[in-house]
């Protein structure tokens, strides 16, 4: 195998819990992600890692439900709970998905896997530099750079957000991929109510059972309906990780 893609999800979320069962045309959100994420043409094999909290049955039975791998693991170590995962299939590349983020792109995780693969790099994503629409996040790295981070990460936020020891330590190499023009004041994940009102206007208009809608896509609705835009835009980008770094601290070790 060699790119194994792995959505982190969880019921647990602070600012909107029970977001990823949340319903976007009568479907739970996490299944339209995994839907999306199947639709790549680079994927070898789509997986979910959740927590072994009793409330993430729900993601479990979810996954069993549409025959998708789950594997469960650390609620707050989140890179433990990926190598974990990334341990039971040997792929050489761990692509990196988010279950907040319902607008997924088939054919940018393809792009991003496709200049990974032939630049031969560590860790590819378009967030090192934020250029794309908050939601549209892909990060595909080496399980070799995933197994020194899980062995020499000790910061908390190294450990509860999985790439910030790829992305800023360690000897490896780098690629962003950007956009000639930023849209990275575009908001289309989902961490709160007002988020997910955006969201479900716009699925409710461009969804459809048997085919796939992309950014473009979005872009051209949204030209069409700016007012959309105006339900969330005054949210901050990497809310969550930038809390986490403010209260970071070094993990003990025995």
């Amino acid at each position: 195998m060699d790119n194994l893609l792995i959505i982190q999800a969880r019921i647990g979320s602070s600012r909107l819990p029970k977001k990823v069962l949340m319903k976007l045309c009568e479907k739970p959100m996490l299944q339209h992600i995994i839907e999306r994420t199947l639709w790549s043409k680079r994927v070898d094999h789509v997986m979910v890692a959740t927590t072994i909290k009793n409330e993430d049955d729900l993601i479990a039975n979810l996954c069993q439900k549409l025959g998708v791998d789950c594997y469960r693991g650390s609620e707050n170590d989140v890179l433990d709970r990926f190598y974990q995962a990334a341990k039971q299939f040997d792929a050489e590349n761990i692509i990196r998905v988010t279950a907040d983020c319902p607008f997924i792109d088939p054919e940018i995780i393809d792009k991003i896997i496709n200049i990974h693969m032939k630049g031969n790099f560590d860790y590819t994503s378009n967030i090192l530099v934020e250029t794309y629409p908050d939601g549209l996040d892909v990060e595909v790295f080496k399980f070799s750079a995933l197994k020194e981070a899980w062995e020499k990460a000790c910061l908390v936020s190294e450990r509860e957000h999985v790439t910030p020891y790829i992305k800023f330590k360690g000897n490896f190499t780098r690629f962003s991929v950007e956009l000639e023009t930023s849209l990275a004041d575009k908001r289309w994940t989902v961490d709160t109510p007002r988020d997910f009102e955006a969201i479900e206007k716009i699925y409710c208009a461009l969804y459809s059972g048997d085919k796939i809608f992309l950014m473009n896509d979005i872009l051209a609705y949204l030209e069409k309906n700016p007012w959309i835009e105006e339900i969330n835009a005054d949210i901050k980008r990497n809310e969550g990780y930038m809390k986490s770094i403010e209260n970071d601290y070094t993990l003990r070790k025995n």
